[in-house]
């Protein structure tokens, strides 16, 4: 059989993402990046494991790695609830127009960030804004936090099915970014 010129009905495209499941492997990529940023989204204001909300387990995530934070929708005041100040607060669009220009400076003013990890964005925008910095923002990776495949990013979960998993996933990678090397 002759392959085709092109390929046809591939959703994602060509590249897609490498699924993760070690929270190890996760916590040495976010380590590796000289300017890491967390987008969380407002899906983070719920809590799947009934102790703690998402929110808070993205915060130690931000903390442990020296991460700063954007806040999008509804979370930057809640995030001024539990006594964290958001580094930006950015519309999800805005924040993704941003991060296509490479001149851009950061959230900090140091430079434009070279890890964007997306955390509690619905999946069919996440997946609309993974697209347009896959295909126009080469300079930088991209990286999600959700119990979902996000077939756009570089890196992502796999579709996590029990809660119980993703927690530990989420309190497994807290611990690693904490180490030090």
């Amino acid at each position: 059989m002759v392959m085709p010129y092109h390929q046809v009905n591939v959703l994602t495209g060509v590249k897609g993402c490498t699924v993760i499941e070690d929270a190890a492997k996760y916590a040495e990529i976010i380590k590796k990046a000289k300017r890491p940023l967390l987008v969380l989204g407002p899906l983070l204001t719920g809590n799947p494991f009934g102790d703690k909300i998402l929110l808070e387990y993205a915060l130690a995530i931000a903390a442990a790695g020296n991460i700063p934070t954007v806040a999008t929708a509804n979370i930057r005041g809640k995030m001024l609830e539990m006594g964290a100040t958001p580094d930006s607060e950015y519309d999800v669009i805005e924040i993704i127009n941003s991060l296509k220009k490479p001149d851009w400076p950061g959230v900090r003013n140091e430079g434009n960030h070279d890890l964007v990890m997306f955390f509690g964005i619905r999946s069919d925008l996440g997946n609309q804004g993974l697209s347009t910095l896959k295909h126009f923002a080469p300079h930088l990776k991209t990286m999600t936090m959700c119990k979902y495949v996000f077939p756009h990013a570089n890196y992502s979960l796999p579709n996590i099915r029990k809660d119980e998993k993703w927690k530990s996933f989420l309190e497994e990678l807290i611990t690693k970014l904490k180490e030090e090397e």
